[in-house]
């Protein structure tokens, strides 16, 4: 048996971390497939370290944080509960001031950490990684550790101050008009804002439009994904196109089409996945159509307000109401996060990790440059000053095996402490409150209904019925396969993806939540979303025709 040394300090022991929690619940939304070991590093450090920075922060009262370790490439998670009522009570004081400033311009506050990422971002970008001294790639590597440590700071601090507020809006909505974040009616109080994520989805509908007056149009819709860039590049009004579309890309292509690893190119690197969203408006034709759906949302949550609110007493509504206004906050914050701060940080780490494997594959330290991923930060800083006189081939080669075993096998979605069951575990959730258990990583567990003799049951992430062809999606690159009208199954979807909601008919996930990005995309779109099915992909073949009914949970597989 391999010993995994990928993370020091954070790989999952379950003798020892059983007793700092019973419950490691597997996150499925961002580390399915398995983690490579440097990206591994990078999650599991700085991410761990904002699930607790945050809380901190914010003097949550139920939690102090969660902890994480990693297990085979997957990322476990666990609650650090708050066991006294002493210290929930003092907690819950520091809290009361600790969000005012979400209350009084969440706007303002956003805005102001966006600034400070991006400039933190264009200090990284300044290097000339591949023409510096290794002494300055090195400076430029560890500022770039420094970054991430930064941004996952700003990430939980925004994201436990913006759904804490959502998870006490759906505890009022619960107790006082009897709906909770399942409901098509509280679906409706949340949907229909404009965000980061669907503005560049916008830009590059455009894009496909201003394709079809160049006359270009053929280029895309008559050629593979990979043959499109040589055909643009080979072409007159191509190389015209291009050269604004690049001008696009060097402000919104910092981002993969997997948003929790750094082994895909970025679109930067490789326009192919952005080139292959063109082709996707261009066959469907027609309008962005989430200006029409936004406008419908817009209509459907001013009545679900006033029906909601009628519901209120009077002396409630104050309070009712701030927390509402925060709560459709969330949907903007969960998809903008995901642009300013995952997408655009991992880009720039795969940026100067990239430029470390190329100066140390030239040295001989190893054998191609995609080894880097196998190696962790505590490699680079040991041999990047002398690549020359260092030999990691053999841990690499050791590493990349093991990684490859991991994927060959799904991680267990739970450890268990002896003696402590699923019921009990998820009771720790609900009583903690977190808010990032609760609608980001784990969610609702499926309400099975023998009644309904459905083939999977899930949880609504978004309403609606749908029926259509299958297509399963293990890997990023099958996204230029889909096609309009047909159901996208996948074991969780990335904001990257978020163009081909614009044409599905529905979507079919094996884990996420009602924050979850494909939740808030469906609703936006207006296409149903079944969540929590846990072996959706792997039950469910592309090809055949599946029926969708997100509002009762269950989906049916017509043809078998």
């Amino acid at each position: 048996m391999m010993i995994d040394d990928s993370v020091p300090g954070l790989v999952f022991d379950e003798k020892v971390d059983l007793e700092v929690s019973p419950a490691w619940f597997l996150d499925g939304t961002h580390s399915v497939p398995p983690m490579t070991p440097m990206f591994s590093w990078y999650w599991n450090n700085f991410c761990r370290h904002g699930l607790i920075y945050g809380p901190k922060k914010l003097s949550i009262p139920g939690v102090r944080g969660l902890d994480m370790r990693t297990h085979q490439g997957g990322d476990y998670i666990a609650i650090l509960p708050v066991t006294s009522e002493e210290e929930r009570t003092e907690r819950e004081k520091g809290f009361r001031e600790a969000i005012r400033p979400f209350i009084t311009d969440w706007d303002g506050l956003w805005r102001g950490f966006t600034v400070e990422l991006l400039g933190l971002y264009e200090g990284l970008k300044k290097v000339d990684i591949d023409n510096c001294s290794n002494e300055d790639l090195l400076e430029n590597f560890e500022q770039t550790i420094n970054v991430y440590r930064r941004m996952f700071e700003i990430h939980m601090y925004m994201m436990y101050g913006t759904f804490c507020a959502y998870v006490l809006f759906e505890n009022m909505c619960r107790e006082m008009v009897g709906i909770d974040d399942t409901s098509p009616l509280f679906h409706k109080l949340v949907s229909g804002f404009d965000n980061k994520v669907l503005q560049v989805d916008k830009k590059i509908w455009e894009f496909s439009i201003e394709a079809r007056d160049m006359g270009i149009d053929g280029i895309f819709l008559n050629n593979e994904p990979a043959d499109i860039l040589g055909k643009l590049e080979a072409d007159t009004r191509g190389r015209e196109f291009m050269v604004a579309f690049r001008e696009f890309l060097n402000e919104d292509g910092w981002r993969m089409q997997r948003m929790s690893e750094i082994n895909l190119p970025s679109w930067i690197e490789d326009p192919t996945p952005a080139l292959v969203n063109v082709k996707q408006f261009l066959a469907r034709g027609g309008d962005f159509n989430l200006d029409h759906e936004r406008a419908k949302l817009t209509a459907a949550r001013a009545e679900a307000e006033e029906e909601v609110l009628a519901k209120i007493a009077p002396e409630q509504k104050g309070w009712f109401t701030t927390l509402l206004r925060l709560a459709q906050k969330c949907g903007i914050y969960s998809e903008e996060h995901n642009y300013y701060m995952e997408l655009y940080c991992h880009a720039l780490i795969r940026r100067t990790v990239m430029a470390v494997g190329r100066r140390i594959a030239k040295a001989g330290t190893i054998e191609k440059v995609d080894d880097v991923f196998f190696l962790v930060p505590e490699d680079v800083r040991k041999v990047l000053l002398v690549p020359e006189a260092y030999d990691l081939k053999p841990l690499a080669e050791r590493r990349r095996k093991q990684w490859e075993k991991w994927c060959e096998a799904p991680n267990p979605p739970v450890f268990l402490k002896e003696g402590m069951d699923m019921d009990q575990a998820m009771g720790m959730i609900i009583k903690s409150n977190d808010p990032i258990f609760l609608k980001v990583v784990v969610g609702s567990m499926p309400q099975v209904r023998p009644e309904l003799k459905a083939d999977l049951h899930g949880t609504c992430g978004s309403p609606g019925v749908a029926e259509g062809i299958a297509r399963v999606i293990q890997k990023e690159e099958q996204l230029a396969d889909i096609q309009p009208g047909e159901i996208l199954v996948a074991a969780t979807t990335s904001p990257s993806w978020t163009p081909v909601f614009s044409f599905i008919a529905g979507v079919v996930v094996d884990r996420g939540a009602s924050l979850s990005h494909a939740a808030i995309v469906g609703r936006e779109y207006g296409i149903p979303v079944l969540m929590n099915t846990f072996t959706g992909s792997q039950a469910i073949k592309t090809g055949q025709r599946v029926r969708v009914d997100a509002n009762m949970g269950a989906l049916y597989i017509l043809d078998k």
